[in-house]
């Protein structure tokens, strides 16, 4: 299966086990069948481990060149 295949499979799946539990606080929000937008993002980050990603995730919109990453970078310098 294509990974695109494997996304609308998810969305439809979960969509239907989400409006069968939540019928009730749900149909005042939605009329339409659909709850998904018809789009999605997939990206990859390479041999990065989970630890690296969600310190990415958590460092975005903060100062880039903050204290804490300055020191890393200099401590990286001063053992190669």
């Amino acid at each position: 299966m294509d990974l695109s295949g494997l996304v609308n499979n998810l969305k439809t799946v979960l969509s239907r086990r989400l409006r069968h539990e939540f019928a009730k606080h749900l149909g005042q929000f939605y009329q339409k069948p659909g709850s998904w937008h018809g789009t999605y993002y997939v990206g990859s980050v390479g041999n990065a481990s989970l630890e690296t990603v969600k310190r990415y995730i958590e460092e975005q919109g903060q100062d880039r060149w903050s204290a804490k990453r300055r020191e890393a970078q200099e401590n990286r310098r001063s053992t190669a």
